[in-house]
């Protein structure tokens, strides 16, 4: 009797703690053009997320030019203000966290971690646009008064050539919002980011090759994955910050682990298993280390009868076998 009331008090007090230790378990919610409803967020919390970043959008008509148009009656109701809120406010009525993270979007689809200015007067233009953009929405995160605020996306060469203005950007919205903050940093950028020290998580976006094979297994993997797992527990230990994948997720398609950045809509040849074996590595690799925070799936979209599904060959994951194993792995962690 004794060794059995020792045992329940061990299990309930492990239980307790990995509550007390839970992981950021996101999705990234796609903007729509119309208002969302319960029926469009039921879906998140059936998956178990904790969390959805809500992605407002800025416009940009080339890499070259400096002004960011946002928040007009031309965009969808969901890239707006009006609408980041309301879909904050919806989801948290469900008890899902929020993270606010505006996004810049290069027209043609072109990389945004390309913006760069060719002189000065252009710089400026671009400091002046962007901080309009961003604060315009750390004022948003607060008034929602979201957990996280992510302060750019994937912008390398404008932040490695500007890193004065950045360390005042944050310092103005500090001013603004008094939630955490992070960055969501390409990849193959994170490592040279200059303000890790600033911010509260060092934000990745988590599109690291891991496999060169069509159908890698999940043991390929995670072999693919402890050279990257050494560099990024390095940083971490560094900053002694946290590390969150702002985004992360592979396409439901051949070789998925081979370039995972990939949007390329010539891919077309759908590979379930490929995507279910290269998260279920992912998850496998970070979910249990202390260091890190979580992550963000990429990409839920609003209306999910009609996402995703066996034949599809892109990011989401719903309505896909990979849908049940976030759902596992979201009610453990």
């Amino acid at each position: 009797m004794k060794y059995t009331k020792l045992l329940f008090l061990s299990i309930f007090c492990l239980l307790q703690s990995c509550n007390s230790q839970s992981k950021i378990n996101g999705v990234s919610f796609v903007a729509s053009g119309i208002p969302v409803t319960d029926e469009h967020v039921n879906p998140v919390v059936k998956v178990n997320a904790n969390y959805a970043a809500v992605m407002p959008f800025g416009f940009i008509k080339d890499l070259k030019n400096p002004d960011i148009v946002h928040n007009t009656n031309r965009q969808w109701f969901g890239e707006t203000r009006a609408g980041a809120k309301q879909y904050a406010e919806t989801l948290q009525a469900k008890g899902i966290k929020i993270m606010i993270k505006p996004q810049i979007w290069v027209w043609h689809g072109e990389f945004t971690g390309y913006i760069k200015m060719e002189n000065e007067t252009d710089w400026k233009k671009l400091e002046d646009s962007y901080s309009k953009f961003i604060l315009e929405y750390a004022d948003l995160a607060q008034e929602v008064k979201a957990e996280l605020f992510c302060i750019g996306t994937e912008l390398e060469q404008f932040v490695s050539n500007r890193p004065e203005y950045w360390n005042s950007l944050i310092l103005e919205i500090k001013k603004k919002y008094k939630g955490k903050l992070t960055y969501a940093a390409n990849w193959d950028e994170f490592k040279r980011t200059p303000f890790w020290s600033d911010i509260d998580y060092i934000g990745v976006d988590a599109y690291f090759p891991v496999s060169d094979n069509k159908t890698p297994t999940v043991e390929e993997c995670l072999v693919g994955w402890n050279k990257h797992k050494t560099v990024i527990k390095e940083m971490a230990d560094k900053y002694k910050k946290p590390i969150l994948f702002t985004e992360f997720g592979y396409r439901s398609v051949d070789f998925s682990g081979k370039e995972p950045w990939k949007s390329d809509r010539s891919m077309t040849s759908v590979n379930l298993k490929a995507q279910t074996n290269t998260t279920k590595a992912l998850f496998e690799t970070f979910w249990k280390e202390e260091w890190f925070a979580g992550g963000f799936i990429w990409k839920w979209f609003h209306d999910h009868k009609k996402s995703g599904g066996e034949k599809d060959s892109q990011f989401t994951p719903q309505n896909k076998p990979v849908e049940k194993v976030i759902q596992s792995h979201y009610s453990i962690y």
